[in-house]
């Protein structure tokens, strides 16, 4: 049950203020229209606010956090809200305000000739991508919310997606920033510049930073000639260590033309055609292991993709590294290969109770990394099921628990902190990562603290105390 939003007072001056500057379409107390910015996507996080806010320029977003500064008043920012790590959701006492990103969605300016693109952080992330096809280039952060997640977010928990492998994370995509500081300054980075040595590179404090050191309002990123063609497969393989031999040698005979290289297990592909309408199994018979793997090229008037990446999967074939494939013929084939993909957990969600780590370990330990995890699970509960996908072209699997089926999922979820330790001590022990793509938010604010090397921590307090002194800024996340 959503908890109540906690109106301001009459005497609330602060509030008063706020409300002044943003206009009657820029605010909002009403408990229903406040819900659905008080729960995070998973319902694992619901909080209270004073109010939403929804300023309309840089300006609002400044004025707005000067008055909250000088109040004491916290500013949780907020996107799409499809955190999975409750980083967009106020704590309970109601203290903070939400300041939605929503509103602020323009596209400032797109120059072809320099391949970049200047958004506000309210843009949809799908926007985006439509705005550059249309000048006829090509934007290549994608990932399953980008129908509504917004690149303010995206920016701010660095995100991934499946084109990391060779686009690189919201990091590498990123130019320049305009940031509104805890004390309500405006720090105008936005440059479109691949190079410029002139001091600190700042923007690189923010990307990832969860809004924790400021509030992202506007970005410059890189655009890139968009695919002249793609070639699509979706294969199954004898393991997940023959995935990765197979990556390696589909990049080097390809000429480095794979974008997308996706690993999912059976379990994947029986919960989502169990639970997302329209779905079909691309394979005649079952497998244990699947990749899909996607090339692309940017070349004109370039044709034989598709035999390419056939060719090499026939050669896969007899190497035993393919046990079977099936080669997109058409767009719409395509997209039903990534239909299996991108519903993963929306159907997981579907089934039931689940525990989730998004970890990353040097490719070449993923196979060891997985097989040993999953031991180590199941010594805790031999009849979890693993539900594990992901981009292992960068290293990074969704390393899911699934409660047995028919089970008690709240005595499943109740061993939440044993199932973490198991997983993410394998991860610590081959030098990975406790959060690759999704963040810290709140969920892992404790793990990030007992993994994290303490003088790591102690930088990033070091610059927390810095530029937000107060604390205001997304209270209780991250750190």
């Amino acid at each position: 049950m959503t908890a109540p939003a906690l109106a301001p007072s009459p005497a609330d001056a602060p509030a008063d203020r706020i409300k002044a500057i943003v206009g009657p379409r820029g605010w909002t107390d009403d408990a229903d229209a406040m819900a659905p910015h008080l729960s995070d996507w998973r319902g694992l996080y619901t909080g209270k606010a004073r109010m939403l806010v929804k300023p309309a320029r840089t300006e609002e977003v400044a004025e707005v956090v000067r008055i909250c500064h000088a109040a004491g008043i916290p500013i949780v920012p907020q996107g799409g809200n499809t955190s999975l790590c409750g980083g967009s959701i106020p704590d309970a006492s109601g203290d903070a305000i939400v300041l939605s990103l929503g509103r602020m969605n323009r596209v400032r300016d797109l120059d072809a000739a320099n391949h970049t693109i200047t958004v506000e952080a309210g843009c949809i992330l799908a926007a985006i991508q439509t705005a550059a096809a249309e000048a006829d280039r090509y934007f290549p952060l994608s990932l399953a919310a980008e129908g509504s997640a917004m690149i303010g977010g995206n920016l701010s928990t660095n995100a991934g997606g499946t084109n990391v492998l060779k686009y690189g994370n919201a990091r590498d995509l990123t130019l320049g920033l305009e940031v509104v500081l805890p004390d309500g300054r405006v720090w105008n980075g936005l440059r479109g510049l691949r190079k410029d040595n002139t001091g600190y590179d700042l923007k690189h404090l923010f990307l990832g930073a969860e809004g924790t050191l400021g509030i992202i309002t506007a970005a410059v990123l890189k655009l890139f000639p968009k695919p002249t063609q793609t070639a699509c497969a979706f294969c199954a393989v004898p393991d997940l260590a023959a995935a990765v031999t197979l990556l390696g040698r589909v990049r080097a005979e390809s000429g480095d033309a794979v974008e997308t290289f996706e690993f999912m297990p059976r379990l994947v592909i029986d919960l989502v055609l169990k639970h997302i309408p329209d779905t079909e199994d691309p394979l005649g018979e079952s497998h244990a292991f699947y990749v899909l793997v996607e090339l692309v090229s940017t070349a004109t008037g370039e044709t034989g993709l598709g035999e390419r990446l056939e060719t090499i999967l026939g050669q896969a074939f007899e190497d035993v590294l393919v046990v079977d494939a099936a080669i997109a013929q058409s767009e719409a084939q395509r997209q039903a290969f990534w239909k299996l993909r991108e519903n993963a957990s929306e159907a997981q969600k579907d089934e039931g109770a689940s525990i989730k780590h998004d970890v990353s370990v040097p490719v070449s330990r993923i196979a060891e990394f997985y097989n040993t995890a999953f031991e180590r699970v199941r010594t805790i509960d031999p009849t979890v099921r693993l539900v594990g996908f992901g981009h292992v072209g960068d290293g990074n699997l969704h390393y899911n628990l699934q409660a047995p089926e028919g089970s008690d999922g709240r005595a499943f979820l109740a061993r939440w902190v044993d199932f973490n330790r198991a997983v993410h001590d394998v991860v610590d022990a081959m030098g990975g990562s406790i959060s690759a793509e999704h963040g810290i938010g709140q969920l892992k604010r404790d793990e990030l603290a007992h993994y994290k090397d303490p003088v790591a921590l102690a930088l990033m307090r070091g610059i927390k105390a810095t530029l937000d002194p107060k604390g205001l800024m997304n209270p209780g996340k991250v750190l």
